[in-house]
């Protein structure tokens, strides 16, 4: 099978799988290695109602103050033998190893489940579909999204109900500098729209496998794969993104799988971001060689990237 079919194949699976990725019956808690998960069920309002899993490290002391990384597609952090591609992060192993090597001070993870079916609606940010023009718009509202935008629904739900929510349970630094969100593919799109929306809430964004294409091929037709969507993307971003200086984003992708696909996306997301005045240290975007669309690659770069949002300044 040839790079391209096999790349094909990851579109027409990968993304209708992690879209399902919630069941109507949550699994027990997650298995970890070390520390412990506690989970959390909060009024989600309009939103599909869905656990917040919270990692906790093994010597958790209400006495200390913690960093706080906000997480998405939270079913998928911590124990591949509840996910439904038998992968996971090993998020809590990155955050973990930093913490006991002095790269990062001490920090909790708090894994926001996706909405199943709505992740699309929820993912997708609704001021860079603004952006798209008619009838183009409308189609990918239609065909993705089930006909609604949940993701200012979803900003909502994070910083006006889940935030509050963790720093009243948990002894938190609860300023932006120690406030960090992060995903991959759909989920590194909401993590951006997080930070360029509420800069005085998350410090830090990480954007891995950032998914700019639009729809996978399975899922509808060319144009609903043209250029539009990623412009609109880039379009918002030029616009809304904070001044650098005081926030950190990491950008990456793989070269293989759907990864591939994101390659000239990425090299002008990149441009923009220097034109904005984005440089090292606050700003960093890898090209990782060999990796792929999924949980076990993003597990492997996963501690440099919480090193990077979440490291002292």
């Amino acid at each position: 099978m040839t790079t391209r079919r096999r790349s094909l194949l990851a579109m027409a699976l990968t993304l209708p799988a992690a879209a399902m990725a919630a069941p109507d019956t949550p699994p027990p808690l997650p298995r970890v290695a070390t520390g412990r998960v506690e989970r959390l069920h909060l009024d989600t309002g309009e939103l599909p109602p869905r656990p917040v899993d919270v990692w906790l490290p093994t010597d958790h002391d209400p006495g200390r103050r913690y960093q706080v990384l906000y997480a998405h597609d939270g079913q998928m952090l911590f124990d591949a033998s509840t996910t439904w591609n038998r992968q996971a992060w090993d998020l809590h192993l990155a955050v973990d190893s930093a913490v006991r090597t002095g790269r990062i001070a001490d920090t909790i993870i708090v894994g926001i489940w996706n909405g199943g079916p709505r992740r699309y609606a929820e993912y997708y940010p609704r001021k860079m579909l603004d952006r798209v023009p008619e009838p183009l718009r409308g189609e990918y509202l239609a065909r993705a999204m089930d006909g609604r935008s949940d993701a200012d629904t979803y900003l909502h739900f994070l910083v006006d109900t889940l935030k509050p929510e963790i720093d009243r349970r948990y002894s938190t630094h609860r300023d932006a500098a120690h406030t960090a969100v992060m995903g991959s593919s759909m989920g590194g799109l909401i993590s951006l729209y997080a930070l360029a929306e509420h800069p005085q809430v998350f410090g830090a964004a990480a954007a891995l496998s950032t998914h700019w294409v639009g729809l996978p091929s399975a899922w509808g037709p060319a144009r609903l794969r043209n250029a539009a969507l990623p412009l609109a993307a880039f379009e918002y971003l030029q616009a809304a993104l904070p001044a650098p200086g005081r926030h950190r984003i990491y950008m990456d992708r793989g070269t293989t799988e759907l990864d591939v696909f994101y390659a000239p996306h990425q090299v002008f997301v990149d441009e923009l971001m220097h034109g904005l005045g984005w440089r090292t240290p606050d700003f960093v975007s890898r090209v990782v060689d060999g990796a792929g669309h999924n949980e076990r690659d993003w597990s492997a770069r996963a501690g440099e990237v919480v090193a990077f949002l979440l490291g002292a300044r």
